[in-house]
């Protein structure tokens, strides 16, 4: 019986981005080239790009001798733990894929190998020559040895393997959540303050973006990207947090801080529990509202509930301001080196204080232990009169051994342990730290214990990117992968209010409007 090594790579410039896979066939004996295949696929996930690798290259070997044995060797720990049963399949779109390469040859005929990426040169160069043929408009054809064509590819594959989170999961992405993403995420303090899902990165333009083989999909990411999207996070994240607006802007941000329940949250979905005759509360500056055929009456301020509820506990979200380590979008969890507050991020938290206090509302400040959120919380506090309560469940995610890099440097020294992590919250960072569903099971009992501790009132948290977005898919019922696709910027402020039949409605998210000149 005959016996092949298959080996097979893709990426994705942009992850989803135009992506191509390569995919080589030799003898196992011999070691000899039998034959190669690469095509580019358009836009598609780095995962989609390299499970299509697998494909075509058992497709190959099957071509050639359907009765022989095939090994294959791939980079992408992913595909490699997946298809050999060990690691759950949970991606819709990797499912037929995976089910399609089982089905090309009998069981128990194909075995798989992790391989480090610099082994697998061969299907990454087919990979990068698909790609590059698909920019010019062109489908991929074999080449000879031209060197200069060869330098090209090189150097467009070197950047090909830089990589930014938008998350979950972050000052890091969405999307990732740390300062590096959200996906994902998310993450990012990376929180990412990654933040920020699929993962952070699937949340953020180019989060995650190719690195020859192995790549975290960003799924559906990335998604706020992004995003991710992949299931990770999300990224952040995400997935860096680039500190947009939600779409209402200003007129969003005073609504819920400040002017009442307005007609358009009491429309289906929105949260709002007003019984049939209340009172419509207009935009502020409208005027006062009335309720048809009674007296006008009196607008009230804050986050205020439907009287058949009775007032909500209401959680105002305060990410911290800037650190160092921010505007260079690193993991900067609970594990690192604990910054404070830059110049411009203490600037952040007068601001949001200043915004705080003209709203008037806020009866309480609870705040991370870390240092930036404890000196956001100070600034705060002082403006508004209040003492601050320290909550530890409020931390930042640990992000283990990626505490204060970039997602690219992660991407680049830990491609597997990110490419895993993407795709299954279950899975912690390199050495140790904490997965996304552990800091969610942490900020769920958080959650309960101060809505529990504060009923009917109006509390200021001082947090981080993970949480914060925790908080926010945890309200709204969403599945992980949504972390990386929000976008948190420093010193923005959210808002969820909880009810006593256990409903949470989200008033705002992501304001910076108080951050504006």
């Amino acid at each position: 019986m005959r016996e092949f090594i298959v080996e097979a790579d893709g990426g994705s410039r942009g992850n989803p981005g135009p992506a191509g896979y390569g995919a080589v066939v030799s003898d196992a004996v011999t070691g000899e080239t039998l034959a190669e295949a690469a095509e580019y696929l358009g836009v598609a996930t780095n995962n989609v790009a390299e499970y299509r690798g697998l494909l075509a290259g058992l497709r190959t070997a099957h071509a050639l001798d359907p009765g022989a044995r095939v090994h294959v060797r791939m980079d992408s720990k992913l595909v490699v733990e997946q298809m050999s049963g060990r690691w759950k399949i949970k991606h819709p779109d990797m499912k037929p894929l995976a089910a399609e390469a089982n089905r090309v040859f009998p069981p128990g005929r194909v075995t798989y190998e992790w391989i480090p990426r610099a082994q697998n040169t061969h299907a990454d160069r087919l990979a990068n020559e698909a790609m590059d043929a698909g920019a010019r408009g062109e489908q991929w054809s074999a080449s000879g040895d031209d060197v200069e064509a060869e330098a090209l590819r090189e150097a467009s594959g070197a950047a090909r393997t830089r990589a930014a989170v938008t998350a979950v999961s972050s000052d890091a992405a969405p999307g990732v959540p740390g300062d590096a993403a959200a996906a994902a995420a998310g993450a990012a303090d990376a929180g990412t303050d990654v933040t920020a899902g699929e993962r952070a990165a699937e949340s953020a333009p180019g989060a995650g973006e190719r690195r020859p083989g192995g790549a975290a999909e960003q799924r559906p990411p990335g998604s706020a990207a992004p995003v991710v999207p992949a299931d990770a996070a999300a990224v952040a994240a995400g997935a860096a947090d680039a500190g947009t607006d939600v779409a209402a802007g200003d007129r969003a941000a005073e609504s819920a801080l400040g002017a009442g329940d307005r007609a358009a949250e009491s429309a289906p979905g929105a949260g709002e529990r007003r019984p049939a005759g209340a009172a419509e509360q207009r935009p502020s500056g409208s005027g006062a509202t009335r309720p048809t055929g009674s007296a006008e009456q009196s607008r009230t301020r804050g986050w205020s509930a439907a009287p058949d509820m009775g007032a909500p506990a209401t959680l105002v979200l305060l990410r911290h301001g800037e650190t160092p380590l921010t505007p260079q979008k690193r993991f900067s969890g609970s594990g690192g080196t604990d910054p404070s507050l830059s110049e411009a991020g203490r600037e952040q938290a007068r601001r949001a204080a200043a915004a705080l206090a003209r709203r008037g509302t806020v009866q309480a400040v609870v705040a991370s232990p870390l240092a930036r959120t404890q000196e956001t919380a100070r600034i705060v506090a002082a403006r508004l009169g209040l003492d601050v309560t320290v909550e530890e469940g409020l931390r930042e995610t640990h992000f283990g051994a990626w505490e204060g890099l970039t997602f690219g440097e992660v991407h680049e020294r830990y491609p597997d342990d990110l490419s895993a992590w993407l795709d299954d919250p279950d899975v912690r960072p390199t050495g140790g730290g904490e997965s996304f569903a552990e800091t969610a099971t942490r900020i769920e009992a958080t959650r309960d214990k101060l809505v529990a501790a504060h009923a009917g009132r109006t509390v200021l948290l001082v947090t981080h990117v993970t949480p914060i977005k925790t908080l926010i898919r945890l309200a709204l019922g969403a599945p992980p992968k949504s972390l990386f696709r929000m976008e948190l910027s420093a010193a923005s402020l959210s808002a969820v209010a909880y009810y006593a039949d256990g409903n949470a409605s989200v008033r705002l998210f992501n304001d910076t409007s108080h951050l504006r000149p």
